[in-house]
């Protein structure tokens, strides 16, 4: 049997993506989506946010540059997948990253459009900074 290694996550676009081609000519666009979760621990409410870094390929690569946008709300799935870099100082590091097989817009504003968030769909808490993404 095959295994299985499956995310999904529904969240916020941290900056709009960055579309960019191998040198075989295939489109691929890099962007992070942050998970907001709310729970309260001793009478208090907290919220915690993960980032996931994310990667469509193909035509899913274009679609995202063409629609997504910092702050809009999407679904992804896709295959987890582990990558290793070297840092300038020396040292080995691993990210993990989804890269999309499905996409789905959850937020129907048009893209660039800076209005309110349309009634009864769910936004990313505006106390939280985009722009501090740690990557």
């Amino acid at each position: 049997m095959a295994g299985l290694c499956k995310a999904t996550i529904i969240g916020n676009l941290g900056g709009d993506p960055e579309l960019r081609y191998t040198a075989a000519g295939l489109p691929f666009a890099s962007f992070s989506v942050a998970c907001n979760r709310t729970y309260m621990t001793g009478g208090e409410r907290r919220e915690e946010t993960e980032w996931f870094r994310v990667t469509a390929w193909a035509k899913l690569a274009e679609t995202c540059n063409q629609f997504l946008s910092k702050g809009k709300l999407v679904y992804i799935e896709g295959r987890l997948s582990t990558r290793s870099y070297e840092t300038q100082d020396g040292q080995k590091r691993f990210s993990l990253e989804i890269n999309a097989a499905e996409m789905q817009m959850l937020d129907m504003r048009p893209r660039g459009d800076t209005g309110d968030t349309m009634e009864g769909r769910p936004q990313m808490d505006e106390s939280n900074d985009l722009d501090a993404i740690p990557f």
